[in-house]
């Protein structure tokens, strides 16, 4: 904050002995008994007491309160929550209602010339004020240190939310749903996915998540409750997004490697032309899998600039939008163990039944939907490309693969994208329209004519049948920030040969109430992201030497009382 900004409040002209009222009633509104209603509020008649009826007006924005008399602050005031400018210059204030740390839409507080000593340390809270005044008080040598530093109003607010007591209590264990019955009578491997945007180191800032404490922010901290989390929900799969690459291999891989994992990784297109020093902290996407069930085949990275270069036959928005966004996506083709499978199959080749896994980190900014959509298009054509790829791969390893839809597919990741926009509609339904809005104005017609199918007039297609283990009914938000709560991250599979058998619920929606939890990170959310889980059973999808093609069942999706049959869910961490 410009170090001039505090002085506004060193002006002292209050002549004025009046009670304000802005946007007060228009005449002709009275006549025909409207109210228009006023924001701000002016106090200035030496008063003493404040009156309650007062803390009812909820709708105020400003609140003017200077040149009074006040001795103190009732903790009510916590109630006006829409307040952007709370003004008690020049009273006689000794001290301050922890409560005025609730009022989080403030942007200037002026507490020049009181007697205050001490500053209650729920200001911190207040991580949307921008002017802070404090001229005039005794106030204690430690404050006044580092209010007087550029920038003092900011740092200021963060040694006190960094020294504030955190009294909320953990979180209570998320609920596990369970969806449907696993099969007794045929061959079936059953398996947990986890999708989890770990919120890399250099994203987690002060300046983008304010409203979190900076030890509660710092990696050291987070990147243990993560892994407890990780640990505790023991996914077979777990696919994750904006791991850096140093954690990446010094962290993630050592941890998950001692609890039976093996991984691939690979970080963003960016790091390719960078320094070591600085390519070590490019963000990228992981998936781990359970070395007991699956063995990896074959990984494949999918770098959409590249596509989008490959692609673009000198479309200027295909190069000027798309190609400079290094997003990507990973896919790890699996093939299944012995161990993975329950009513073990007596031909040994259905053992083998290959998965291919994909996880995607899709472009953020809402402005470019555009570009989300064409990422995601050219992410199915790329699964498509793998799977022929990995049929014959299959094929020289000795497994009778006929069809490269023998292979079944899992696809997750944080796709950025809420769940009525054409990213999910695509991946959904198979289809989205050539005039989608989502393409905005931009025509991208002939690029992506080459890409994808058109089998139906107006409308690119994909061939997979693909749906989605969580919506909006079972989960509000997968995102959770001050600016943005929704679901933006999705575990998609294979409808007709995969069933989801249960999955993770949602954190308490009481409990972020209760406790006024405005955003995550938090003290003891460890991203700002939620991971996602679901148990799926597979059914084998091979041609079997001994019994033909086996046959694919598609199961409905009966809803039961049963309990996770494997355990997953245990008891909540405690500290």
């Amino acid at each position: 904050m410009p170090r001039n900004s505090k002085d506004k409040y060193e002006q002292s002209s209050f002549n004025a002995d009046v009670t304000r009222k802005t946007q007060a009633y228009q005449l002709s509104e009275e006549q025909a008994n409207h109210k228009k209603t006023w924001t701000e509020l002016e106090i200035t008649r030496n008063i003493r007491n404040l009156s309650s009826n007062l803390f009812h007006m909820t709708h105020l924005t400003a609140l003017i309160l200077k040149n009074n008399s006040l001795l103190r602050i009732p903790p009510d005031i916590h109630r006006l929550v829409n307040l952007r400018n709370l003004d008690l210059s020049f009273n006689k204030l000794r001290s301050l209602p922890s409560e005025l740390g609730d009022l989080i839409q403030l942007r200037e507080l002026n507490l020049n010339h009181n007697h205050l000593r001490i500053l209650p340390y729920e200001l911190g809270k207040l991580f949307n004020l921008m002017i802070l005044g404090l001229v005039g008080n005794p106030l204690t040598k430690d404050i006044l240190t580092i209010y007087s530093e550029p920038n003092g109003t900011q740092k200021l607010l963060t040694f006190m939310l960094d020294n504030l007591q955190v009294n909320t209590p953990q979180p209570p264990a998320r609920p596990w749903i369970p969806l449907a019955r696993p099969s007794v009578t045929r061959a079936s491997c059953i398996f947990t996915v986890m999708c989890y945007n770990v919120l890399c180191d250099k994203y987690a800032t002060r300046q983008m998540y304010s409203y979190c404490p900076s030890w509660a922010l710092n990696w050291d901290y987070r990147k243990k409750g993560i892994m407890e989390e990780i640990q505790h929900y023991g996914a077979d799969i777990i696919n994750l997004q904006e791991v850096e690459m140093e954690q990446f291999y010094n962290f993630f891989m050592p941890e998950l490697k001692n609890q039976g994992y093996n991984g691939i990784y690979s970080p963003k297109s960016r790091a390719k032309h960078m320094a070591e020093a600085e390519r070590k902290h490019v963000d990228g996407c992981a998936i781990f899998y359970r070395m007991s069930k699956f063995t990896l085949i074959k990984e494949h990275l999918v770098e959409f600039n590249q596509l989008a270069m490959a692609n673009a036959d000198g479309l200027e928005h295909m190069l000027n939008r798309v190609m400079p966004k290094d997003n990507i996506g990973l896919a790890a083709l699996l093939q299944t163990t012995e161990n993975a499978w329950d009513n073990s199959p007596q031909d040994a080749a259905l053992m083998k039944q290959p998965v291919l896994v994909c996880t995607a980190h899709i472009h953020w900014d809402p402005e470019f939907c555009d570009v989300k959509l064409i990422q995601t298009m050219m992410l199915s054509n790329e699964l498509k490309s793998i799977l022929e790829e990995s049929a014959q791969t299959l094929r020289t390893n000795n497994v009778n693969i006929s069809d490269p839809s023998n292979i079944q597919l899992v696809l997750c990741g944080d796709f950025n994208s809420l769940p009525d926009s054409g990213v999910i509609e695509f991946l959904s339904t198979g289809r989205v329209s050539q005039d989608h809005k989502d393409f905005k104005t931009f025509s991208y017609k002939p690029c992506l004519e080459k890409i994808l199918s058109c089998d139906k007039p107006n409308d690119f297609t994909h061939s997979f049948k693909l749906a989605s283990a969580y919506n909006d009914e079972i989960m509000a938000f997968t995102n959770y920030t001050f600016e943005f709560k929704g679901i933006i991250d999705y575990i998609f599979y294979t409808k007709n040969t995969m069933t989801p058998l249960g999955l993770l619920g949602p954190i308490s929606q009481e409990w972020l109430t209760q406790n006024k939890v405005i955003g995550c990170p938090h003290p003891h959310v460890y991203s700002d992201h939620f991971p996602l889980l679901v148990e799926l059973e597979m059914v084998p999808t091979i041609p079997s030497p001994m019994n033909g093609i086996i046959r694919i069942v598609q199961v409905t999706n009966n809803q039961t009382n049963r309990k996770s049959r494997k355990g997953y869910i245990k008891a909540p961490y405690k500290k």
